[in-house]
Order: structure tokens, then sequence, then C-alpha cells
């Protein structure tokens, strides 16, 4: 019956027009903090002076702990873009399947972060960055990560000493404390001053992430939807720092 109701809605928001400045209708963005905190004030800007009635949601999403869906991280957020419990998520993902319409907004490099005056700072040496005290994020708690892959490639380990769930909570505990974390070069950037960091480049040579819009191919024939995702590029994709 949900998804009967949910086709339904579908059909109707796809016939219905999409005025922004006189809609009152609410949209629900997902994304993982570090995106949301680094990029949302440009979209929500433009979004006030489009449709100045229009509302928006903003959820946090993170990717599955290792024991969910192996190789697809993101797999729950898909989902919930296919229930339309999001309108729009904002994700690192390399590519989709066709059942989704993804736009590129930019790339995302992970810095080295820590607390100003820290010794590392001046010399991230492989060996000087593995046996320093390590925060990660880790939503399920986790103490592993890309960097301890990248670590054993050169048969090297670290210590997580500490992990949080989510990126701003890693900015407060930098700036307390003698750890060190690998964090979004967009999210340090722009809170380093806040929180009396400082960030130099990782050790070693990583891929940068391609943040992406995504959303179902049957949302985007909603005219309200479409409209949102060309808003979403055009504020965030254009918003390079």
């Amino acid at each position: 019956m949900a998804e009967i109701i949910a086709r339904v809605e579908q059909l109707i928001g796809s016939a219905a027009p999409f005025d922004p400045e006189k809609s009152s209708r609410r949209f629900t963005i997902g994304a993982p903090d570090a995106v949301l905190v680094s990029a949302i004030g440009p979209l929500l800007r433009s979004i006030a002076t489009a449709a100045p009635n229009v509302d928006i949601g903003l959820i946090h999403l993170m990717p599955v702990p290792r024991g969910g869906a192996i190789g697809e991280p993101w797999q729950q957020s898909l989902e919930m873009l296919e229930r339309r419990e999001l309108d729009i998520a904002m994700l690192p993902l390399p590519a989709v399947s066709p059942r989704f319409e993804a736009r590129r907004l930019y790339e995302e490099e992970f810095v080295l972060a820590m607390r100003k005056g820290h010794p590392l700072a001046k010399a991230p040496t492989h060996a000087a960055f593995a046996r320093s005290q390590h925060l990660l994020v880790s939503l399920s708690g986790e103490p592993r990560g890309f960097v301890d892959e990248m670590l054993a490639k050169r048969g090297l380990e670290r210590r997580i000493a500490s992990t949080v769930p989510n990126f701003m909570m890693a900015l407060v505990q930098l700036s307390g404390s003698d750890l060190i974390a690998a964090l979004p070069r967009r999210l340090v950037e722009h809170h380093a001053g806040r929180f009396g960091l400082v960030f130099v480049e990782l050790p070693f040579a990583r891929k940068p992430d391609t943040i992406r819009a995504i959303a179902t191919k049957a949302a985007m024939k909603d005219a309200g939807i479409a409209w949102l995702m060309q808003v979403v590029v055009g504020s965030i994709g254009a918003d390079r720092r």
C-alpha cells in the first residue's frame, strides 16, 4: 500500500506545476555533516531568495558499518531516496545505478588536521603520522577507516585513541587535545580559525572523492524536485571554497 501511495504522489507531483516564488513545499536533503556544514550556506541563501516560502529539512547521512552492505556504504541513503524519505542526497559516490540521476558538485580531498602548535605539523612523515594518537569519525565506533588501509600497504599501523560520530565533534576534540585526524579539506578550511586548528597534506596520496547530488529519476519528474536539483548544482557546484 505504501508503495502505491508513493507512486501516486510521484505522478501527482510530476503533473503539478511548480512556482518557487509561490510554493510553500518542504523538501528534504541528506548528506554527511561535513558536506552540510561546508556547503549548505550558499544553497539555503539561494532557496531563500528564489523561493521565500519553501522549507528545507536537512538529514545527516553516514556510511553503513563494514558489517553492512559490503562495497556499498551508501546503500541505505540510496534506499531512502527510493522511498522518498529524501528528495536529494549529496554523497561521495563515483557512480550510481540507472535508477538515479547524479550531478557532480565538487571534488573533496582529505587533509591532516590538528591543534595549532602540534609538533606533527612541522614534520608529517609516515612514521610520525603512524606514531601519533588519532581521532576517527565513525558512526558505529568501529576504529578503522581508509587511512588504516593505506598505512597497511606500507606495513604501518596507527593507534585510534578516540572515535566520534560526526565531523563537527571531531573539530571540537582536536582543538583541545594532541589528537590528529584526516578530515575533509573544505570542512577544515572553513572552520580551522574558529577551532584553533591547522592542517597539512596527508603523508600519502589519495584520490579525491567526487561529491554528487543524487535523486531518483522518478523523483526528477516532479517539477519541484527538478527545480531543487538545479538550485543545488547552481549554488554548491559553483562554490569552490
